[in-house]
C-alpha cells in the first residue's frame, strides 16, 4: 500500500468512501462561487488575465492596501516554490512538526534547512526559545499560523518578537495563513506588512472555501519590488479565468466565514472528546482539523476500511503512531467514530 506524502488523493484507491486527510470546509463550496463558475464559462475559451487584475484589485481593496502588493497564484503551493526560486535561501529555518513542502522548496533550490522542534512535552506549542534560531546567518523562515498538523495559533506576542527579530537580522519571514481564516481568536499579520517590509503572507482560497481543485492562492508583500521579482519566476496564465471568477465571487460572500467557524468550533469539540472516549491522544487545535496519537497505528487500518486521513509520518518529527484528520459534518464524523472503534477494539 502506497503511501502519499499529502492528504487529498482519492484517486489512487477506489474503495477510499470519505477523505479524513483533507482540511477544507466541511461546508463546501459557496453558492455564490459555483454560480460565477457557470455564469462565466463563455470567458473560459479566451486566456486568462495573466497579471489577475481584477481579483488583486477586489484582495487589496478588502485589506487595505495596494494592488502592486498582491501576488495571485496556481495555489499557495506554487507561491512558495516560486519565492524560493528567486532568493534561493542558503538557510532556512522551518518548524518541526510542520507543512513539509517549505523544506522541499528550499531544499529544490539548493539551500539548507534547519529544523526547529516543537516538542510533544509542551503541546508542540511554539515558544520564544525560536528566536535564538533567528541569526543574521539565516536568509529566510517558514512558519504556519495555525501550524499544520497541529492546529495550534502562534501567540501574537511572539509573532511580532519573530517579526521584529527577522527584521533586525534581514530575514525573509514568510507566514502561511492558509487555515488562519477556521479559527476564531486567529489573528492575521496582513496588517502588519507595512511595520515589516521583510514580511510576506501566504492565503489561500484553498481551504476556506472548498475550492482546492481549482488552485488560487496569493502572497503579500510590502515591498513591491520584492513582490514583482517573485512574479518573474511564475509561468503566464498561472491562474486561471474559472479560478479568477471564482475567487472575485467568494469575497463577496456575507456570513460565510462566521458560519463556517461555528460549524467548526462545534464540530471539533464534538470530535475531541468521543477521540478522547477512545482512549486517543487529542492534541489541542484552534483549526479545522485534529492530530491524533495512538499506541496502535492508524492510518493503514482505516484505509483498508474506507477513510483516508493523514498519516504521521509525513511530518518531520512525528511516526506512524500519529495521524490527523479533517473536521467534516457531524454524520460524516460518526462514520468515522465508528470506524475507528471498529480498529481498536477489533
Amino acid at each position: 500500500m502506497e503511501l502519499y506524502e499529502h492528504g487529498g488523493d482519492i484517486y489512487g484507491d477506489e474503495n477510499i468512501l470519505l477523505d479524513f486527510s483533507v482540511s477544507t470546509n466541511p461546508l463546501g463550496m459557496p453558492d455564490l462561487v459555483k454560480q460565477a463558475i457557470i455564469s462565466h464559462i463563455p470567458e473560459y475559451a479566451c486566456y486568462p488575465d495573466p497579471c489577475c487584475r481584477k481579483l488583486r484589485a477586489a484582495l487589496a481593496e478588502r485589506n487595505g492596501l495596494e494592488d502592486s502588493m498582491v501576488l495571485c497564484g496556481s495555489g499557495a503551493m506554487e507561491l512558495i516554490f516560486a519565492l524560493c526560486a528567486c532568493f534561493k535561501p542558503r538557510s532556512t529555518v522551518v518548524l518541526a512538526p510542520t507543512f513539509s513542502e517549505y523544506q522541499r522548496a528550499a531544499e529544490v533550490f539548493g539551500g539548507q534547512v534547519k529544523e526547529h522542534r516543537l516538542l510533544e512535552t509542551g503541546g508542540f506549542a511554539l515558544t520564544d526559545s525560536i528566536l535564538a534560531d533567528l541569526t543574521p546567518q539565516v536568509d529566510l523562515m517558514f512558519m504556519c499560523n495555525p501550524n499544520n498538523p497541529t492546529g495550534q495559533l502562534a501567540d501574537p506576542v511572539l509573532l511580532r518578537k519573530i517579526a521584529e527579530a527577522c527584521g533586525e537580522n534581514e530575514i525573509l519571514l514568510i507566514i502561511d495563513e492558509c487555515f488562519l481564516d477556521f479559527t476564531r481568536q486567529g489573528e492575521s499579520m496582513l496588517a502588519k506588512i507595512m511595520e515589516y517590509p521583510n514580511l510576506m503572507i501566504l492565503q489561500a482560497f484553498t481551504k476556506i472555501y472548498a475550492m482546492a481543485g481549482l488552485r488560487l492562492g496569493t502572497l503579500y508583500c510590502a515591498d513591491q519590488e520584492r513582490l514583482a521579482n517573485i512574479a518573474e519566476f511564475m509561468p503566464p496564465w498561472s491562474v486561471s479565468a474559472v479560478a479568477q471568477a471564482a475567487g472575485i465571487a467568494a469575497l463577496q460572500e456575507k456570513g460565510w466565514m462566521e458560519n463556517t467557524r461555528r460549524i467548526v468550533d462545534k464540530e471539533r469539540g464534538f470530535m475531541e472528546a468521543a477521540l478522547g472516549e477512545l482512549g486517543l491522544v487529542v492534541y489541542p487545535s484552534d483549526a479545522n482539523y485534529l492530530l491524533i496519537k495512538s499506541e496502535r497505528p492508524l492510518y493503514r487500518p482505516l484505509k483498508s476500511r474506507g477513510i483516508l486521513v493523514r498519516s504521521g509520518v509525513n511530518f518531520s518529527g512525528l511516526g506512524e503512531e500519529y495521524i490527523r484528520i479533517g473536521i467534516q459534518t457531524r454524520d460524516n464524523n460518526r462514520v468515522l467514530l465508528d470506524v475507528m472503534r471498529e480498529v481498536l477494539n477489533g
